[in-house]
Protein backbone atom coordinates (compact mmCIF):
# COMPACT_ATOMS: atom_id res chain seq x y z
CA UNK A 1 0.00 0.00 0.00
CA UNK A 2 1.33 3.32 -0.81
CA UNK A 3 1.78 5.81 1.61
CA UNK A 4 2.45 9.72 1.79
CA UNK A 5 3.83 11.89 4.02
CA UNK A 6 4.61 15.65 3.67
CA UNK A 7 8.36 17.80 4.17
CA UNK A 8 8.55 20.76 4.46
CA UNK A 9 12.27 22.46 3.26
CA UNK A 10 13.37 25.93 3.91
CA UNK A 11 16.50 27.10 1.79
CA UNK A 12 18.13 30.55 1.91
CA UNK A 13 15.69 31.78 -1.01
CA UNK A 14 12.96 29.44 -1.03
CA UNK A 15 10.75 27.20 0.44
CA UNK A 16 9.06 24.19 -0.27
CA UNK A 17 5.94 21.88 0.73
CA UNK A 18 7.22 17.91 -1.04
CA UNK A 19 4.68 15.33 -1.19
CA UNK A 20 6.90 12.27 -0.51
CA UNK A 21 5.19 8.87 -1.34
CA UNK A 22 6.38 5.56 -0.77
CA UNK A 23 4.84 2.24 -2.09
CA UNK A 24 7.27 -0.37 -0.36
CA UNK A 25 10.21 -0.21 -2.77
CA UNK A 26 10.54 3.19 -4.26
CA UNK A 27 9.88 6.58 -2.60
CA UNK A 28 8.75 9.31 -5.55
CA UNK A 29 8.42 13.42 -4.74
CA UNK A 30 6.17 15.84 -5.98
CA UNK A 31 6.37 19.53 -5.28
CA UNK A 32 3.15 20.79 -4.83
CA UNK A 33 4.11 24.10 -3.07
CA UNK A 34 6.84 26.49 -3.49
CA UNK A 35 7.42 29.98 -2.06
CA UNK A 36 9.86 32.96 -1.36
CA UNK A 37 12.17 32.62 1.57
CA UNK A 38 13.86 36.34 2.15
CA UNK A 39 14.71 37.94 5.27
CA UNK A 40 13.43 41.14 6.09
CA UNK A 41 15.67 43.88 7.09
CA UNK A 42 13.60 46.73 9.36
CA UNK A 43 16.20 49.44 10.54
CA UNK A 44 19.81 47.12 10.89
CA UNK A 45 18.11 44.14 11.75
CA UNK A 46 17.83 41.09 9.29
CA UNK A 47 14.62 39.16 10.56
CA UNK A 48 12.83 35.70 9.05
CA UNK A 49 9.28 36.34 8.07
CA UNK A 50 8.15 33.59 10.26
CA UNK A 51 4.26 34.63 10.33
CA UNK A 52 3.85 34.59 6.55
CA UNK A 53 6.44 31.30 6.27
CA UNK A 54 4.49 29.47 8.28
CA UNK A 55 1.07 30.92 6.25
CA UNK A 56 2.84 29.24 3.41
CA UNK A 57 3.14 25.87 5.46
CA UNK A 58 -0.93 25.94 5.90
CA UNK A 59 -0.98 26.30 1.97
CA UNK A 60 1.15 23.09 1.58
CA UNK A 61 -1.29 21.52 4.16
CA UNK A 62 -4.38 22.53 2.09
CA UNK A 63 -2.70 21.49 -1.38
CA UNK A 64 -1.97 18.09 0.00
CA UNK A 65 -5.67 17.63 0.93
CA UNK A 66 -6.31 16.79 -2.73
CA UNK A 67 -3.27 14.03 -2.79
CA UNK A 68 -5.25 11.82 -0.34
CA UNK A 69 -4.36 11.32 3.25
CA UNK A 70 -1.29 12.46 4.19
CA UNK A 71 0.62 10.53 7.59
CA UNK A 72 2.73 13.00 8.71
CA UNK A 73 4.70 16.64 8.44
CA UNK A 74 8.45 17.13 8.84
CA UNK A 75 10.30 20.42 8.82
CA UNK A 76 13.86 20.83 7.88
CA UNK A 77 15.99 24.34 7.64
CA UNK A 78 19.56 25.60 7.93
CA UNK A 79 21.35 25.60 12.03
CA UNK A 80 21.46 28.23 14.82
CA UNK A 81 18.49 30.51 13.96
CA UNK A 82 15.83 30.36 16.50
CA UNK A 83 12.81 32.09 17.95
CA UNK A 84 11.97 32.84 21.87
CA UNK A 85 8.77 32.65 23.12
CA UNK A 86 7.25 33.71 26.35
CA UNK A 87 5.35 31.62 29.35
CA UNK A 88 1.68 32.70 27.59
CA UNK A 89 3.69 30.70 24.37
CA UNK A 90 3.60 34.17 22.10
CA UNK A 91 6.97 34.80 20.27
CA UNK A 92 8.41 37.48 21.55
CA UNK A 93 9.59 38.81 18.02
CA UNK A 94 10.41 37.48 14.37
CA UNK A 95 13.69 35.70 14.80
CA UNK A 96 16.62 37.04 13.84
CA UNK A 97 18.52 35.83 10.65
CA UNK A 98 22.02 34.53 11.15
CA UNK A 99 23.60 36.79 8.35
CA UNK A 100 22.35 39.84 11.04
CA UNK A 101 25.38 42.10 12.29
CA UNK A 102 24.56 41.86 15.79
CA UNK A 103 26.98 38.12 15.82
CA UNK A 104 30.18 40.05 14.84
CA UNK A 105 33.20 40.01 17.70
CA UNK A 106 30.90 37.70 19.58
CA UNK A 107 33.38 34.77 19.55
CA UNK A 108 35.90 37.29 21.01
CA UNK A 109 33.55 38.40 23.23
CA UNK A 110 32.91 34.39 24.56
CA UNK A 111 36.61 33.92 25.02
CA UNK A 112 36.35 36.31 27.64
CA UNK A 113 34.57 33.66 29.99
CA UNK A 114 36.06 30.13 28.87
CA UNK A 115 39.00 29.44 26.01
CA UNK A 116 38.32 28.23 22.81
CA UNK A 117 39.95 24.88 23.38
CA UNK A 118 37.67 24.41 26.80
CA UNK A 119 34.84 25.72 24.51
CA UNK A 120 35.37 23.13 21.67
CA UNK A 121 36.62 19.96 23.72
CA UNK A 122 33.18 20.12 25.24
CA UNK A 123 30.99 20.91 22.35
CA UNK A 124 33.03 19.31 19.34
CA UNK A 125 31.62 22.80 17.05
CA UNK A 126 33.19 24.55 14.63
CA UNK A 127 33.69 28.71 15.63
CA UNK A 128 31.62 30.51 13.31
CA UNK A 129 30.03 33.51 14.64
CA UNK A 130 26.57 33.18 14.38
CA UNK A 131 26.66 29.64 15.96
CA UNK A 132 23.38 29.81 18.77
CA UNK A 133 25.83 30.27 21.08
CA UNK A 134 27.29 33.50 20.07
CA UNK A 135 23.56 35.28 18.73
CA UNK A 136 22.54 34.59 22.36
CA UNK A 137 25.80 36.00 24.44
CA UNK A 138 25.34 39.21 21.68
CA UNK A 139 21.54 38.87 23.49
CA UNK A 140 22.69 38.80 26.96
CA UNK A 141 25.05 41.59 26.80
CA UNK A 142 23.01 44.19 24.46
CA UNK A 143 19.32 43.01 24.79
CA UNK A 144 19.24 41.06 28.32
CA UNK A 145 15.38 41.90 29.02
CA UNK A 146 14.86 39.15 26.22
CA UNK A 147 16.13 36.48 28.13
CA UNK A 148 14.75 37.59 31.43
CA UNK A 149 11.20 37.28 29.18
CA UNK A 150 11.76 34.27 27.47
CA UNK A 151 10.17 31.46 28.48
CA UNK A 152 11.46 28.58 25.67
CA UNK A 153 14.36 29.40 23.18
CA UNK A 154 13.04 27.16 19.64
CA UNK A 155 15.29 26.28 16.87
CA UNK A 156 13.62 27.30 13.66
CA UNK A 157 12.15 24.24 12.67
CA UNK A 158 10.71 23.02 16.28
CA UNK A 159 9.17 26.62 15.92
CA UNK A 160 7.36 26.46 13.28
CA UNK A 161 6.54 22.50 14.35
CA UNK A 162 5.62 24.33 17.84
CA UNK A 163 3.28 26.41 15.57
CA UNK A 164 1.58 23.36 14.55
CA UNK A 165 1.20 21.24 17.40
CA UNK A 166 1.78 23.57 20.60
CA UNK A 167 4.73 21.33 21.41
CA UNK A 168 8.21 22.74 22.41
CA UNK A 169 11.20 20.58 21.64
CA UNK A 170 14.39 20.54 20.50
CA UNK A 171 15.30 17.85 18.50
CA UNK A 172 18.99 16.89 18.08
CA UNK A 173 20.46 17.61 15.05
CA UNK A 174 19.72 21.04 15.17
CA UNK A 175 20.15 21.61 18.84
CA UNK A 176 24.05 20.22 18.16
CA UNK A 177 24.66 23.29 15.65
CA UNK A 178 24.08 25.63 18.20
CA UNK A 179 27.68 24.82 19.84
CA UNK A 180 25.54 24.32 23.13
CA UNK A 181 25.24 20.48 23.34
CA UNK A 182 28.09 18.54 25.10
CA UNK A 183 29.96 15.87 22.97
CA UNK A 184 29.51 13.62 25.55
CA UNK A 185 26.80 13.52 27.47
CA UNK A 186 24.55 14.55 24.33
CA UNK A 187 22.86 17.08 26.33
CA UNK A 188 22.91 20.80 27.55
CA UNK A 189 26.25 21.47 28.75
CA UNK A 190 25.35 22.88 32.01
CA UNK A 191 28.43 24.60 32.84
CA UNK A 192 28.97 26.22 29.54
CA UNK A 193 25.45 27.83 29.89
CA UNK A 194 26.17 29.09 33.07
CA UNK A 195 29.82 30.29 32.57
CA UNK A 196 28.36 32.45 29.79
CA UNK A 197 25.38 33.80 31.69
CA UNK A 198 22.84 31.73 29.67
CA UNK A 199 19.83 30.18 31.11
CA UNK A 200 19.66 26.84 31.19
CA UNK A 201 15.58 26.95 31.90
CA UNK A 202 15.06 28.27 28.35
CA UNK A 203 16.13 25.12 26.54
CA UNK A 204 13.79 22.60 25.96
CA UNK A 205 14.28 18.76 26.09
CA UNK A 206 16.18 17.26 23.44
CA UNK A 207 14.66 14.81 21.56
CA UNK A 208 16.30 11.99 19.14
CA UNK A 209 15.02 12.61 15.13
CA UNK A 210 12.58 10.55 14.44
CA UNK A 211 10.54 11.32 17.08
CA UNK A 212 6.57 11.98 17.12
CA UNK A 213 6.00 16.00 18.84
CA UNK A 214 2.73 16.26 18.55
CA UNK A 215 -0.24 16.50 16.20
CA UNK A 216 -1.58 19.64 14.26
CA UNK A 217 -3.90 21.50 17.14
CA UNK A 218 -7.66 21.44 17.11
CA UNK A 219 -8.24 25.00 16.22
CA UNK A 220 -5.67 24.62 13.07
CA UNK A 221 -7.40 21.17 12.11
CA UNK A 222 -10.79 23.12 11.90
CA UNK A 223 -9.74 25.86 9.95
CA UNK A 224 -7.73 23.76 7.73
CA UNK A 225 -10.48 21.22 7.18
CA UNK A 226 -7.57 18.30 7.82
CA UNK A 227 -7.31 15.70 10.62
CA UNK A 228 -5.18 15.80 13.50
CA UNK A 229 -1.62 14.76 11.45
CA UNK A 230 1.25 13.81 13.29
CA UNK A 231 4.37 16.18 13.15
CA UNK A 232 7.79 14.49 13.45
CA UNK A 233 11.02 15.95 14.50
CA UNK A 234 13.29 15.18 11.64
CA UNK A 235 16.57 16.19 11.53
CA UNK A 236 16.00 19.55 11.44
CA UNK A 237 19.20 20.92 10.27
CA UNK A 238 18.80 20.16 6.54
CA UNK A 239 22.35 19.29 5.97
CA UNK A 240 21.79 16.18 8.60
CA UNK A 241 18.54 15.25 6.41
CA UNK A 242 20.81 15.76 3.28
CA UNK A 243 23.57 13.15 4.77
CA UNK A 244 20.55 10.70 5.65
CA UNK A 245 19.93 10.49 2.07
CA UNK A 246 23.08 9.51 0.78
CA UNK A 247 22.99 7.07 -1.75
CA UNK A 248 26.31 4.79 0.02
CA UNK A 249 26.39 1.43 0.41
CA UNK A 250 29.97 1.96 1.89
CA UNK A 251 30.59 2.93 5.94
CA UNK A 252 33.45 4.95 4.52
CA UNK A 253 32.87 7.94 2.56
CA UNK A 254 33.17 11.72 2.17
CA UNK A 255 30.53 13.76 0.83
CA UNK A 256 29.59 17.28 0.16
CA UNK A 257 26.15 18.96 0.91
CA UNK A 258 26.09 21.62 -1.39
CA UNK A 259 24.22 24.37 -1.91
CA UNK A 260 24.41 28.46 -0.69
CA UNK A 261 26.96 26.92 1.95
CA UNK A 262 29.06 23.35 0.83
CA UNK A 263 29.52 21.39 3.86
CA UNK A 264 32.30 19.20 3.27
CA UNK A 265 32.77 15.59 5.32
CA UNK A 266 31.90 12.24 6.28
CA UNK A 267 29.70 10.40 8.84
CA UNK A 268 31.20 8.73 11.91
CA UNK A 269 30.04 6.57 14.82
CA UNK A 270 31.73 8.84 17.02
CA UNK A 271 33.31 12.21 17.31
CA UNK A 272 36.73 13.86 16.48
CA UNK A 273 37.86 16.07 19.17
CA UNK A 274 41.78 16.65 19.07
CA UNK A 275 44.36 19.24 17.70
CA UNK A 276 44.25 18.20 14.47
CA UNK A 277 40.49 19.02 14.63
CA UNK A 278 40.66 21.97 16.34
CA UNK A 279 43.47 23.28 13.88
CA UNK A 280 40.91 22.44 11.13
CA UNK A 281 38.18 23.90 12.62
CA UNK A 282 35.94 21.04 12.30
CA UNK A 283 32.78 20.32 13.34
CA UNK A 284 31.24 17.36 15.10
CA UNK A 285 27.58 17.66 14.37
CA UNK A 286 24.46 15.24 15.30
CA UNK A 287 23.23 13.00 12.88
CA UNK A 288 20.32 10.75 12.89
CA UNK A 289 20.63 7.91 15.19
CA UNK A 290 23.43 9.86 17.23
CA UNK A 291 26.35 9.93 14.96
CA UNK A 292 28.59 12.30 13.95
CA UNK A 293 28.60 14.18 10.68
CA UNK A 294 32.02 15.26 11.25
CA UNK A 295 32.48 18.30 8.86
CA UNK A 296 33.65 21.72 7.80
CA UNK A 297 31.39 24.15 6.82
CA UNK A 298 32.78 26.12 3.74
CA UNK A 299 30.85 29.08 1.75
CA UNK A 300 29.58 27.47 -1.03
CA UNK A 301 27.44 29.06 -3.80
CA UNK A 302 26.56 31.72 -2.15
CA UNK A 303 29.61 33.42 -3.45
CA UNK A 304 28.35 32.54 -7.13
CA UNK A 305 24.60 33.91 -6.46
CA UNK A 306 25.84 36.95 -4.51
CA UNK A 307 28.02 38.37 -7.96
CA UNK A 308 25.21 37.11 -9.98
CA UNK A 309 22.93 39.92 -8.05
CA UNK A 310 25.48 42.60 -7.59
CA UNK A 311 25.92 42.13 -11.84
CA UNK A 312 22.08 42.24 -11.93
CA UNK A 313 21.72 45.53 -10.01
CA UNK A 314 24.53 46.96 -12.41
CA UNK A 315 21.90 45.95 -15.00
CA UNK A 316 23.29 42.85 -16.48
CA UNK A 317 21.18 39.92 -16.32
CA UNK A 318 23.11 37.31 -16.29
CA UNK A 319 21.62 33.39 -16.17
CA UNK A 320 24.08 31.24 -14.01
CA UNK A 321 24.55 28.94 -17.28
CA UNK A 322 25.81 32.14 -18.72
CA UNK A 323 28.29 32.50 -16.14
CA UNK A 324 29.64 29.50 -15.94
CA UNK A 325 30.32 29.70 -19.72
CA UNK A 326 32.32 32.52 -19.44
CA UNK A 327 33.99 31.04 -16.57
CA UNK A 328 34.68 28.46 -19.17
CA UNK A 329 36.33 31.21 -21.57
CA UNK A 330 38.54 32.33 -18.65
CA UNK A 331 42.24 31.38 -18.55
CA UNK A 332 42.87 28.57 -15.71
CA UNK A 333 44.76 29.01 -12.13
CA UNK A 334 45.36 32.91 -12.26
CA UNK A 335 44.16 34.01 -9.00
CA UNK A 336 42.52 32.42 -6.02
CA UNK A 337 40.58 33.80 -3.06
CA UNK A 338 39.75 31.55 0.30
CA UNK A 339 36.19 31.07 0.39
CA UNK A 340 35.91 31.28 4.08
CA UNK A 341 37.54 34.72 4.32
CA UNK A 342 35.30 36.89 6.69
CA UNK A 343 35.52 39.46 3.67
CA UNK A 344 32.97 37.23 2.03
CA UNK A 345 30.25 36.63 4.59
CA UNK A 346 28.13 39.57 4.35
CA UNK A 347 25.65 40.96 1.15
CA UNK A 348 26.62 43.17 -1.30
CA UNK A 349 29.36 44.01 -3.66
CA UNK A 350 31.25 40.25 -4.25
CA UNK A 351 32.93 40.81 -7.64
CA UNK A 352 34.42 43.48 -6.08
CA UNK A 353 35.78 41.67 -2.55
CA UNK A 354 36.69 39.30 -4.59
CA UNK A 355 39.13 41.65 -6.69
CA UNK A 356 39.89 43.58 -2.91
CA UNK A 357 41.23 39.96 -2.04
CA UNK A 358 43.54 39.20 -4.99
CA UNK A 359 44.90 43.13 -4.47
CA UNK A 360 45.67 42.73 -0.78
CA UNK A 361 47.38 39.41 -1.31
CA UNK A 362 49.29 40.66 -4.16
CA UNK A 363 47.42 37.94 -6.66
CA UNK A 364 46.67 38.92 -10.43
CA UNK A 365 43.44 41.03 -9.61
CA UNK A 366 40.57 39.85 -12.41
CA UNK A 367 38.69 42.12 -14.36
CA UNK A 368 36.38 40.44 -17.00
CA UNK A 369 32.95 38.66 -15.54
CA UNK A 370 34.81 35.35 -16.90
CA UNK A 371 37.81 35.96 -14.44
CA UNK A 372 35.77 36.54 -11.65
CA UNK A 373 33.85 33.52 -11.79
CA UNK A 374 36.89 31.23 -12.99
CA UNK A 375 38.45 32.85 -9.49
CA UNK A 376 35.00 31.69 -7.39
CA UNK A 377 34.66 28.38 -9.24
CA UNK A 378 38.29 27.23 -8.81
CA UNK A 379 38.78 28.42 -5.34
CA UNK A 380 35.73 26.39 -4.24
CA UNK A 381 37.28 23.49 -5.66
CA UNK A 382 40.92 23.94 -4.23
CA UNK A 383 39.06 24.30 -1.05
CA UNK A 384 37.54 21.14 -1.06
CA UNK A 385 40.32 20.16 -1.48
CA UNK A 386 41.92 21.59 1.50
CA UNK A 387 39.23 20.45 3.58
CA UNK A 388 39.53 17.09 2.48
CA UNK A 389 43.24 16.36 3.31
CA UNK A 390 42.29 17.73 6.79
CA UNK A 391 39.40 15.36 7.62
CA UNK A 392 41.19 12.56 6.27
CA UNK A 393 44.37 13.27 8.82
CA UNK A 394 41.90 13.95 11.34
CA UNK A 395 40.09 10.52 10.73
CA UNK A 396 43.00 8.71 9.53
CA UNK A 397 41.09 7.00 6.57
CA UNK A 398 41.17 8.09 3.06
CA UNK A 399 37.93 8.21 0.93
CA UNK A 400 38.11 7.10 -2.63
CA UNK A 401 34.87 8.83 -3.75
CA UNK A 402 33.08 11.76 -2.40
CA UNK A 403 29.09 12.18 -3.02
CA UNK A 404 27.93 15.79 -3.69
CA UNK A 405 24.56 16.23 -3.26
CA UNK A 406 21.80 19.47 -3.13
CA UNK A 407 21.34 21.72 -5.38
CA UNK A 408 24.90 22.38 -6.26
CA UNK A 409 25.20 18.76 -8.03
CA UNK A 410 23.39 20.95 -11.27
CA UNK A 411 26.10 23.30 -11.24
CA UNK A 412 28.35 20.49 -13.37
CA UNK A 413 31.41 22.81 -14.09
CA UNK A 414 32.08 22.58 -10.05
CA UNK A 415 31.38 19.31 -10.09
CA UNK A 416 33.92 18.48 -12.67
CA UNK A 417 36.47 20.97 -11.12
CA UNK A 418 35.76 19.31 -7.46
CA UNK A 419 36.92 15.70 -8.97
CA UNK A 420 39.69 17.26 -10.82
CA UNK A 421 40.73 19.14 -7.86
CA UNK A 422 40.46 16.56 -5.00
CA UNK A 423 41.63 14.00 -7.70
CA UNK A 424 38.99 12.01 -6.56
CA UNK A 425 35.73 10.06 -8.28
CA UNK A 426 32.82 12.49 -7.77
CA UNK A 427 29.03 10.70 -7.07
CA UNK A 428 26.83 13.93 -7.79
CA UNK A 429 23.36 12.88 -6.65
CA UNK A 430 20.43 13.45 -5.55
CA UNK A 431 19.60 16.55 -5.72
CA UNK A 432 16.78 16.93 -3.39
CA UNK A 433 18.98 15.27 -0.69
CA UNK A 434 17.47 17.12 2.26
CA UNK A 435 13.78 16.38 1.10
CA UNK A 436 14.17 12.41 0.60
CA UNK A 437 16.25 12.67 3.79
CA UNK A 438 12.95 14.24 5.62
CA UNK A 439 10.92 11.97 4.17
CA UNK A 440 13.38 9.18 4.68
CA UNK A 441 13.35 9.95 8.39
CA UNK A 442 9.70 10.19 8.58
CA UNK A 443 8.88 6.93 6.93
CA UNK A 444 11.54 5.56 9.69
CA UNK A 445 9.58 6.76 12.26
CA UNK A 446 6.31 4.99 10.73
CA UNK A 447 8.45 1.64 10.73
CA UNK A 448 7.44 1.70 6.85
CA UNK A 449 11.24 1.69 6.22
CA UNK A 450 13.54 -0.01 8.49
CA UNK A 451 16.63 1.47 9.29
CA UNK A 452 18.88 4.05 7.66
CA UNK A 453 20.93 1.43 5.81
CA UNK A 454 17.35 0.24 4.14
CA UNK A 455 16.76 3.88 3.43
CA UNK A 456 19.63 4.27 1.74
CA UNK A 457 19.03 1.97 -0.68
CA UNK A 458 16.16 2.65 -1.65
CA UNK A 459 17.20 6.32 -2.13
CA UNK A 460 20.08 4.63 -4.51
CA UNK A 461 17.99 2.47 -6.53
CA UNK A 462 15.80 5.78 -7.12
CA UNK A 463 18.58 7.60 -8.29
CA UNK A 464 20.76 8.51 -11.90
CA UNK A 465 24.04 9.44 -10.28
CA UNK A 466 26.54 11.28 -12.66
CA UNK A 467 30.04 10.39 -11.98
CA UNK A 468 33.32 13.05 -12.59
CA UNK A 469 36.80 11.66 -13.13
CA UNK A 470 39.74 13.30 -12.04
CA UNK A 471 41.67 15.71 -15.52
CA UNK A 472 44.90 16.87 -15.41
CA UNK A 473 44.73 16.29 -11.56
CA UNK A 474 48.99 16.76 -11.95
CA UNK A 475 47.93 20.69 -13.04
CA UNK A 476 45.85 20.60 -10.25
CA UNK A 477 48.30 19.92 -7.89
CA UNK A 478 51.37 22.17 -9.08
CA UNK A 479 48.34 25.20 -8.57
CA UNK A 480 47.13 24.02 -5.14
CA UNK A 481 50.74 25.31 -4.12
CA UNK A 482 49.69 29.08 -4.58
CA UNK A 483 46.14 28.40 -3.32
CA UNK A 484 47.67 27.07 0.04
CA UNK A 485 49.74 30.28 0.48
CA UNK A 486 46.59 33.01 0.70
CA UNK A 487 44.47 30.59 2.99
CA UNK A 488 45.00 31.49 6.70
Amino acid sequence: MKKQVLAFDFGASSGRAILGTFDGEKITLQEIHRFSNDPVKVGNTFFWDVLRLFHEIKQGILKAKQFGKIESIGIDTWGVDFGLVDEKGYLLENPVHYRDDRNIGMIDEASKYMSKDEMYDRTGIQFMEFNTLFQLLSLRKNRPEMLERADKLLFMPDLLAYMLTGEKVAEYSIATTSQMVNINTQTWDKELLDTMGIPERILCDIVPAGTKTGVLRPELCEELGVDAVPVIAVCGHDTQSAITAIPSESKDFAFISSGTWSLFGTELDAPVVNDKAKRLNVTNEGGYGFTTAFLKNICGLWLIQESRRQWIREGKEYSYAELEQEALKAEPFKCFIDPDAPDFVAMGDMPERVREFCRKTNQYVPETVGEVMRCIYESLAMKYKYVLAGIEDCTEKQYDRIHVMGGGTKDTFLCALTASSCNRTVYAGPIEATVLGNIAVQFMSANDIKDIAEARKIIAKGENLKVYNPVNADKWEEAYKDFVKIVK
